[in-house]
């Protein structure tokens, strides 16, 4: 199975959001550890924040997260103020489906960024949302075997 992201960008300051929301996306989805924040930090790095605060101006913002610490996701809520998702089960649609339905936006106006092709961007391909696939925002830190991994599952985009 190859997965193939509408776009592959090395950080989220690469992200043309302007033509994003040109071409009428106005939610943007993102993952949590690794894309928005580092691993278990539970804390934004400043530029992200600052880069967050702007997108809300002109975009629904969302974190759709796959993590079920509770601990942890209270800790990023209260460091956040838009929506946190937790326990969503990417590449598993429902959550997401669930998530526009309730805001009353389709999926031609919804955005998946992450760090995961094989949750992140196969969740956000089988709901028919636009992907973009991003670098993990430590990339130049994790640990090795992390990176082998990433390595490995980036074998799997096309």
């Amino acid at each position: 199975m190859l997965v193939k992201p509408d776009y592959n960008v090395e950080s989220l300051e690469n992200i043309d959001f302007d033509a994003l929301k040109s071409e009428g996306k106005s939610v943007l989805m993102f993952d949590l550890d690794s894309t928005l924040m580092p691993s278990k930090s539970g804390d934004y790095l400043p530029k992200t924040k600052e880069l967050l605060k702007k997108l809300q101006q002109d975009f629904t913002v969302v974190v759709l997260s796959n993590n079920t610490n509770q601990n942890y996701i209270d800790k990023v809520r209260s460091v956040t103020d838009f929506e946190v998702i937790s326990h969503a089960r990417k590449p598993d649609t429902k959550i997401m489906l669930d998530y526009l339905n309730r805001i009353g936006k389709s999926v031609d106006e919804a955005v998946m960024i992450g760090d995961r092709p094989l949750t992140d961007i196969l969740c956000g391909q089988n709901a028919n949302v636009t992907t973009i696939l991003v670098d993990s925002i430590t990339k130049d830190t994790e640990h090795k075997i992390v990176r082998f991994v990433r390595f490995l599952e980036r074998l799997f985009v096309k």
